[in-house]
């Protein structure tokens, strides 16, 4: 496996091509991008430093329930659930 220097991974919803892309960036080039804009921290802590199904799937659902914030259209297409699923 390729040794690559910690990124970060941007998602964009691109509403005109009707599709998610997926990018990865240098943290030390975002830094200044996204000072100061909205973050919301997810603690493995809370989570038992379990990345599991369930963990993505919220995480997911989190990550489109933000996207749908900014982007409502979106949500046409969303058919989530945003609790935890038993």
């Amino acid at each position: 496996m390729a040794n690559h220097s910690p990124y970060s991974v941007v998602l964009t919803y691109l509403e005109d091509r009707q599709e998610i892309t997926l990018q990865a960036i240098d943290r030390a080039k975002l830094a200044p991008v996204v000072a100061g804009t909205l973050e919301v921290p997810v603690l493995l802590e809370e989570h038992n430093f379990k990345l599991d199904d369930a963990f993505a799937r919220r995480l997911g659902a989190a990550v489109l329930s933000l996207i749908e914030l900014g982007q409502p259209a979106i949500g046409q297409y969303m058919s989530l659930t945003k609790d935890p699923i038993d």
